[in-house]
């Protein structure tokens, strides 16, 4: 006699818990194949932002500009510290602080701000940051046309072909850039005060920067303070900000070698932005 047990009960098993190497060509794949999204995200954050402002799209030439003049006034006025050319000087930090600094806080909140669409739709979350940091490039290249301006009217005499490897320098920058956006993006839906933070150590990162003052008086309070050399050393923007100041203000090529290791590490800090991004994405609904 033949017997069945009819409360024979179904198992299904756990679905494997994907590796770091397999999130990161998620992360990745996703990113390439929703472009369509990033570009329309970025062409409606540009016009609200544009629409919402008298001067419109104008006002990205003009900001660059008018904080330039404010730290003219303040270093070469008040501090009296004299630097030849030193809008032009000061300039070269300004344009790529801005694209980071506009690009990183974006970033911070472009997840948390999105909070009905993510709980409606699926959909790669990871699109938001890397729209954050993509508009920042839109607004870099109308800072160019500021820089354009300032070379060709006031100080032709420092214009060097040179300036062709702005891209290069640029995209060692937006690897790093994108790696910081997308960390702090995630972290950000699960610590709120994140985004008020880093309004803070922005201002502090750029005043630890080579930005006002160039490396070489830096170095100079260095002998005497350690920590500020170490600081030096340690701050990406060392590299960037030299590289820049190089090819536009000085004619000199910018610092391949120091760009190289940049470039690395920032890849590195990308790899594991995504696996970390990837490792969370799944409890974001919830904590939305």
């Amino acid at each position: 006699m033949v017997t069945t047990d009819t409360s024979r009960e179904l198992t299904i098993a756990p679905r494997a818990r994907p590796g770091p190497i397999a999130l990161v060509r998620e992360g990745f794949r996703e990113m390439w194949s929703r472009r369509r999204l990033a570009r329309y995200l970025v062409q409606a954050e540009l016009h609200s932002k544009g629409s919402d402002t008298l001067l419109g799209n104008v006002w990205w030439v003009l900001d660059p500009l008018l904080q330039m003049a404010v730290y003219v006034i303040l270093v070469t006025v008040i501090a009296g510290r004299a630097t030849p050319d030193y809008p032009l000087f000061i300039f070269c930090a300004i344009l790529p602080w801005k694209w980071f600094s506009s690009s990183v806080n974006d970033a911070v909140t472009s997840v948390v701000s999105r909070e009905k669409i993510i709980k409606q739709v699926k959909f790669p979350k990871i699109i938001l940051p890397v729209a954050a940091v993509v508009g920042g490039i839109v607004n870099f290249g109308f800072g160019l046309i500021a820089l354009a301006g300032l070379l060709l009217l006031f100080y032709i005499h420092r214009a060097s072909p040179l300036v062709v490897f702005i891209p290069v320098i640029a995209a060692v920058q937006f690897v790093f850039s994108l790696a910081v956006a997308i960390t702090l993006s995630a972290v950000n839906v699960f610590y709120r005060d994140v985004g008020n933070v880093m309004r803070h150590v922005l201002r502090l990162w750029f005043y630890l920067s080579p930005g006002l003052y160039s490396a070489r008086q830096l170095n100079q309070i260095a002998n005497e303070h350690p920590t500020v050399e170490r600081v030096l050393q340690l701050n990406p923007f060392t590299v960037l900000f030299e590289s820049y100041r190089g090819v536009i203000y000085e004619g000199t090529p910018p610092q391949f070698a120091a760009l190289g290791v940049l470039l690395v590490v920032s890849i590195g800090l990308l790899v594991l932005a995504i696996v970390f991004f990837k490792r969370v994405e799944p409890s974001f609904a919830k904590v939305l």
